[in-house]
């Protein structure tokens, strides 16, 4: 243990002794928080959202139950940094993790010890925190280890390049190493995404009679795409012609990052997304039958945009609705998302809301929920919007960046979106602007017809960004 993970361990300790000392709350009067994110499902990836080549009636219910967003905004557009935005209620300019920046042989750069996550805050609250599924913001042992970042209990995938493969060698249990004798060589029999699901379940039930937080960071539909032979036998010649992906196989590098091969991209995309839509309804479920629905609230949503990897076609299915572009984009189609709540009781049944929002309003919503104190970071509560009380405050911009591809930065201010490429080299970078009131599909870039709006977006540009020692983002 650090030296600086101590000072951390200790003050945390120290304020959530006061904390319980103080508050004449009932452990039952703080409500149950399950996050569902989805990985890389696309903004027209459920039916509820406009998909028709497959449905996903789960995932419809609990929209049907709650509250569907339809200007929701991913952290990021690719994975490690959109989770750093949703742990540390910060965007891409503020957030320690920017970046997907790999450490071999497992896991990725750490979230540092001065960062403060959701689960922390909710551990001082005196909530139960699990996460299930796939971590990515610092490999075993390290001070980015979900165990030493507020989580109780992780189970699935530290690094988010193993979790490119549904049957892997092993997974995390906390900080053992669990094999999976029964996936050894090229054989595929422990389908993880199940195994993990079942540990969801088992958390739940466990926790019933305390607060918890179910932090549920699933791998699907990220590609490779497999799906049980159960799955893929639903939708087999359903969507011809099919598409034959070749990966690799077999080989030194097999289940070490690459994607295998596929011949029925398709019929694999849409029984996966099957599965996932399964899994929630089973959560519900299991919620319904513990007798705790209506002191839990269920929160499903996405990392991203689509990706087109390991045989994925977005465009076949439509993935994105009428929105532009895709994964590693700063368009609407790599950073909008799926974002749907409910919570019996108080969200209001079948309500949409158009309230522009993003991952990082999450730590002040549950803030606000438990009644922590929330300390400054760049997000605001939704909770007026989803329990239809008081009033919403608006943010005055949205803020991305994306260090890939020759840089990337975004902003959302109001219905103006500013899109700058070719940020890292000024001789290519380009300024686009986009009225997305009247253009949500981003075609007509009409930057030169409002160069008031230009000059303040630039203003808003070099106001969120930091500089930061570990992803330097400089021309």
């Amino acid at each position: 243990m650090t030296a600086s993970y101590f000072l951390k361990f200790i003050l945390l300790s120290l304020m959530a002794v006061s904390i319980t000392a103080c508050s004449n709350v009932k452990k039952e009067q703080s409500p149950n928080i399950i996050y569902i994110l989805a990985d890389d499902l696309g903004y027209g990836d459920l039916s509820c959202y406009g998909q028709t080549r497959f449905s996903t009636p789960n995932i419809d219910k609990l929209a049907e139950q709650g509250m569907l967003f339809t200007q929701h905004y991913s952290g990021s557009t690719v994975c490690a940094p959109s989770r750093s935005a949703l742990m540390t209620g910060q965007h891409t300019g503020h957030t320690y993790i920017r970046g997907n920046k790999e450490r071999r042989p497992e896991g990725q750069h750490p979230l540092n010890n001065e960062s403060f996550t959701i689960a922390e805050m909710l551990k001082l609250k005196g909530y139960a925190t699990g996460a299930f599924g796939k971590w990515g913001l610092g490999y075993p042992g390290s001070e980015g280890d979900p165990n030493q970042q507020g989580f109780d209990t992780f189970f699935g995938y530290n690094c988010q390049m193993l979790g490119h493969h549904y049957y892997p060698y092993f997974l995390r249990d906390n900080q053992d190493s669990l094999v999976l004798e029964a996936n050894v060589g090229l054989n595929c029999e422990v389908y993880a995404p199940e195994l993990i699901h079942d540990k969801t379940l088992d958390f739940i039930e466990q926790h019933k009679d305390e607060p918890f937080f179910c932090y549920v960071p699933s791998i699907i539909p990220h590609a490779e795409l497999l799906a049980p032979e159960k799955y893929m036998a639903m939708y087999r010649g359903k969507f011809e012609p099919e598409h034959h992906y070749k990966g690799l196989d077999e080989g030194p590098g097999f289940r070490k990052g690459g994607y295998c091969s596929q011949v029925e991209s398709h019929a694999a995309f849409a029984a996966m997304v099957h599965l996932l839509d399964e899994q929630v309804g089973e959560i519900v479920a299991k919620v319904e039958e513990l007798g705790i629905a209506k002191n839990t609230l269920i929160i499903f949503t996405s990392d991203n945009g689509p990706h087109k990897e390991g045989g994925a076609q977005p465009d076949y299915f439509n993935s994105n609705g009428q929105l532009k572009g895709y994964k590693r984009d700063l368009y609407e189609g790599g950073i909008r998302v799926p974002f749907i709540a409910s919570w019996p009781g108080m969200i209001k049944k079948g309500t949409v809301s158009h309230h522009i929002s993003a991952f990082w309003d999450m730590m002040p919503t549950f803030a606000e929920l438990t009644g922590y104190e929330s300390k400054t970071n760049d997000g605001i509560s939704m909770l007026p919007t989803l329990l239809s009380k008081g009033e919403q405050r608006q943010h005055n911009y949205l803020y991305w960046e994306f260090h890939e591809l020759g840089g990337r930065q975004a902003i959302r201010n109001r219905k103006w979106k500013a899109v700058k490429y070719n940020v890292l080299n000024p001789d290519k970078t380009s300024l686009e602007l986009y009225n997305l009131e009247d253009d949500i599909s981003e075609s007509f870039n009409i930057a030169s017809q409002h160069p008031d709006i230009i000059k303040n977006m630039k203003i808003l540009f070099e106001e969120a960004h930091t500089e930061s020692a570990v992803f330097d983002f400089k021309p």
